[in-house]
C-alpha cells in the first residue's frame, strides 16, 4: 500500500504555518487517540500515521527533507523499518494536546505513561551541531574531531537516580499506580500522581553524583567521518550521539549541519567551481600558455588564442567536484580578467607609445552607434 503525502494526512497545504501545523494535529489527535477509540486498530493506526506526518512536518529540517525528496529522504531519519514511537521527539507536544483537550491525563499518556499510570522510558532529545569545514574539505572529504557537551546516562547509579545500596520506595500517595482518582460529578478522572509525577515510586536516597535525576552533562569527543561533495545545510547523522533517555530509554542522535566556508581563491556552484585568473595586454593580444591553480593544489597549463578579451570564460573539465554518493564530477571555469599595469618601466612606456601610433592612437567612432544615440534623444 502506498504510504500517503504527510500534507494530505494532516489535511493542509504546503504552505501551511507552524500553528497551522498543530491545530491540524490537534484535530486529529483528539479524534484518533486509542483512549477515545478503545480496541481500534484503525483509529491507532491513523493516530500513529498523524504523529509521523507532525513529527516530519513540524521540524524545519526534516520538512525541508520531505519537501524536496518525499518519502525516500526519511529513510535515512526513520531507518529501514520506517517510523517508530522511539523516533517521535514531541511528546511535550502531545501532553499538552491531550491535556488541553480532555484534561491533564484524564485518557492516560499514550507515549510517557503506561495503562497502569507509571512512567515509561522515554528516548532522549536530538541534538544538532554547526561543523565549519573548508571548500577542500567538502570537495575530497576528511575526518573531524568535535567536543559535544551532552546528558548521559549517570554512571553512579546507571540511571536510577536513587543511591547505590539503597532502593525506591512505592509512593504512599497513590500506592505505586502512578495516578490518582478524583470524583468529579457524575465521572471519575484519574490524573499523574503530582508527589511521584507519575512513577509510581520515590527516591528517599538521591544519587550524590546526579542528585536524583539519573542524568549527568559530560562532553564527549567524536570523530565525524565527512563525505566528499558535501555542501552547506548537508547533515550527517551520529546514532545514538544525542541526549540519554529516561528511565532507560534510548538516547537520541546527533544530527552534524555542515557550513562551507567561502575560499578565496575558488567560488563554487554546486559540483562546478570558478576562478579567475589575471593576465597580461601580450598575453591577450598574442596568445600564451599559462598556469592556473585547481582545488587539489596542483596547477594544469591552459592554452589562451591570440585576441583573448578580458572576462572570457573557458572550461577545465573534470576539475570541479565530485557529487554527493560519487555521482559525477564537475568542471571547472577560468574567467581570464586583463590587468592594466599600474606603473610602467622606460621601456614599457616608448613600446606603448610605438603601440599607440600603429593603432592609429584615435579609436573610430561606430555611425550605427552615433546614429542609434541621435535617435534616442531626439536629433
Amino acid at each position: 500500500m502506498a504510504k500517503r503525502d504527510y500534507y494530505e494526512v494532516l489535511g493542509i497545504s504546503k504552505n501551511a504555518t507552524a500553528d497551522e501545523i498543530k491545530k491540524a494535529y490537534r484535530r486529529l489527535a483528539k479524534k484518533y487517540h486509542p483512549d477515545a477509540n478503545p480496541d481500534d486498530k484503525k483509529a491507532e493506526e491513523n493516530f500513529k500515521e498523524a504523529a509521523e506526518a507532525y513529527e516530519v512536518l513540524s521540524g524545519s529540517d526534516k520538512k525541508a527533507r520531505y519537501d524536496q525528496f518525499g518519502h525516500e529522504g526519511m529513510s535515512n531519519v526513520f531507518g529501514q523499518g520506517g517510523f517508530t514511537w522511539s523516533n517521535f521527539t514531541h511528546f511535550g507536544d502531545v501532553e499538552d494536546i491531550i491535556g488541553g483537550l480532555f484534561g491533564q491525563e484524564a485518557f492516560g499518556n499514550l507515549f510517557g505513561r503506561a495503562r497502569g499510570g507509571r512512567t515509561r522510558a522515554r528516548k532522549g532529545a536530538d541534538l544538532r551541531y554547526d561543523l565549519e569545514i573548508s571548500l577542500k574539505e567538502a570537495a575530497f572529504g576528511c575526518e573531524k574531531r568535535i567536543t559535544v557537551p551532552h546528558l548521559v546516562t549517570c554512571d553512579t547509579c546507571r540511571g536510577t537516580g536513587a543511591k547505590p545500596g539503597t532502593q525506591k520506595a512505592t509512593c504512599p500517595h497513590c500506592q505505586g499506580q502512578g495516578q490518582v482518582r478524583y470524583a468529579q460529578g457524575f465521572f471519575s478522572v484519574s490524573q499523574t500522581c503530582p508527589h511521584c509525577q507519575g512513577e509510581g515510586s520515590i527516591i528517599k536516597t538521591p544519587c550524590p553524583n546526579c542528585m536524583g535525576q539519573g542524568r549527568i552533562k559530560k562532553s564527549e569527543t567524536l570523530t565525524v567521518k565527512i563525505p566528499q561533495g558535501v555542501d552547506t545545510g548537508s547533515h550527517l547523522r551520529l546514532a545514538g550521539k544525542g541526549e540519554a533517555g529516561e528511565k532507560g530509554g534510548p538516547p537520541g542522535n546527533l544530527y552534524v549541519v555542515l557550513i562551507v566556508k567561502p575560499d578565496k581563491v575558488f567560488t563554487r556552484e554546486g559540483s562546478d567551481l570558478m576562478v579567475e585568473k589575471p593576465i597580461t595586454f601580450s598575453q591577450a593580444a598574442l596568445g600564451a600558455e599559462v598556469s592556473v591553480p585547481t582545488l587539489d593544489g596542483k596547477e594544469v597549463k591552459m592554452k589562451l588564442p591570440a585576441g583573448t578579451q578580458s572576462h572570457k570564460v573557458f572550461r577545465l573539465r573534470g576539475k570541479g567536484i565530485v557529487g554527493l554518493h560519487g555521482q559525477g564530477k564537475g568542471d571547472q571555469f577560468v574567467r581570464v580578467i586583463i590587468k592594466t599595469p599600474g606603473r610602467l618601466s622606460q621601456e614599457q612606456q616608448e613600446l606603448f607609445k610605438k603601440l599607440s601610433m600603429l593603432e592609429g592612437n584615435e579609436l573610430k567612432e561606430d555611425k550605427g552607434f552615433l546614429e542609434s544615440l541621435k535617435g534616442a534623444f531626439g536629433g
